[in-house]
């Protein structure tokens, strides 16, 4: 978790009107299955170091009680059985719509639940196919990525200005 995501959930929760943001730590994203992350617990660890003095942001090991790997669709299917009073709204990546197509029940997840799309870098509304009742959050770009991140730490590269000091 670096402080885009942090910032980007703040302004989720501001721009869309919502109770709290849970980061949902996910064991297993069928589409990374190759590749190489820190133990679940570790990354559980480090979201919620990270969040610890944010009130309306929520860790969550809620789908690491879930069959693996772990499909959002049934996420949010026990959620709904879970929480039968709360909606939930899910938060994506640009990155993340371009595959959304190829999601397990993708129809099903646009047709029972708001998605808003965090246009990437070189991303926007003109670029972008959004299906009806999709929409971008209206929040600045914040250009850092995970995958930049990793490759600093790779080279030995100071990554302090892009995390939380609790999780260093």
């Amino acid at each position: 978790i670096h402080n885009g995501h942090i910032a980007l959930a703040k302004a989720f929760l501001k721009e869309e009107k919502l109770d709290e943001v849970w980061f949902m730590v996910s064991p297993q994203n069928p589409f990374k299955v190759n590749q190489q992350l820190l133990s679940d617990h570790l990354r559980l660890e480090m979201v919620r170091k990270a969040l610890e003095n944010e009130s309306q942001l929520i860790v969550s090991d809620y789908e690491f009680h879930l069959p693996r790997p772990s499909y959002t669709w049934l996420t949010l299917q026990h959620l709904k059985e879970d929480y039968p009073q709360d909606n939930f709204t899910l938060l994506v990546g640009g990155d993340n719509w371009a595959a959304f197509d190829r999601w397990y029940h993708a129809d099903d997840i646009l047709s029972n639940y708001q998605i808003v799309v965090f246009p990437r870098r070189g991303e926007n509304e003109s670029t972008v196919n959004l299906t009806q009742g999709v929409h971008f959050l209206n929040a600045p770009l914040i250009d850092i990525s995970s995958t930049e991140i990793r490759r600093y730490v790779q080279e030995g590269r100071d990554i302090s200005a892009f995390i939380s000091a609790s999780i260093q």
